[in-house]
């Protein structure tokens, strides 16, 4: 074999690896996030479980999602069928690379607000109880906020086979969880609903893996059409309200 020959299959190694190469690990400081995906946005879905093979409505989802030059803002409102108390979460995180700013969690039985920096600042409250917890940690690395990565998951560069790790920070005190890994496992080109979708399964560390998240996501509006989340044996599903 000649140099020249040789040569020639580096740099067409090199080029190919280029090409075809995706981020293992997914964060702020190093991703592939096209902000661009990024807009302002207004959805419901119905929230179902399954019982005896009938769909039973468990609660409506209102999702804000507002841009702006530097951050981006997104609340989500979760309203339960004979509930009177709804679950307010919302994350702020900067532009274009989503470092986390704050995350607030308002519902029924605890409150929790983080800030997010050098330090990770807030409290949780158990309101059965009123007992509050300071929070003031260290988490050393780069991650997301936990309550962002379902949205993040529509802004990457999607493709068949397409499969990547996220670092998020969540915060349990009984679980005693902080920086962990959400995991897309695998990603193709589907039908949802009679549209052309990408096909996204997740799993995270949160649950330990337990629990498999599939996300429908509009292969060319990139929106949110559906999910379907297993829970061993118990399922249930998301999908756009018709209200």
């Amino acid at each position: 074999m000649t140099t020249q020959y040789l040569v020639f299959i580096i740099l067409f190694a090199l080029q190919y690896t280029g090409l075809n190469a995706q981020t293992d690990l997914q964060t702020p400081l190093r991703n592939e996030i096209n902000s661009k995906l990024i807009n302002n946005e207004q959805y419901t879905m119905d929230w179902y479980t399954m019982r005896e093979d009938k769909k039973i409505m468990i609660a409506k989802i209102f999702t804000e999602i507002k841009k702006s030059k530097s951050e981006v803002l997104i609340t989500t409102k979760v309203k339960m069928v004979n509930s009177t108390s709804d679950w307010i979460d919302s994350t702020r995180a900067k532009l274009p690379n989503l470092l986390p700013i704050a995350h607030s969690s308002f519902n029924g039985q605890r409150d929790m607000v983080l800030q997010f920096g050098k330090t990770i600042t807030g409290y949780y409250l158990r309101k059965p109880t009123n007992e509050k917890t300071e929070i003031n940690e260290m988490a050393e690395g780069s991650y997301f906020d936990s309550n962002i990565y379902p949205q993040l998951i529509r802004w990457l560069p999607l493709k068949e086979n397409y499969k990547t790790s996220i670092s998020i920070f969540d915060y349990n005190p009984q679980a005693g969880k902080g920086i962990m890994k959400a995991h897309i496992k695998n990603t193709r080109k589907d039908i949802y609903k009679d549209k052309d979708v990408w096909t996204v399964e997740v799993t995270d560390d949160i649950t330990d893996n337990q629990s498999t998240v599939i996300f429908y996501i509009d292969s060319k509006t990139r929106k949110l059409l559906g999910q379907e989340i297993n829970m061993g044996a118990r399922k249930m599903f998301m999908e756009l309200s018709a209200d």
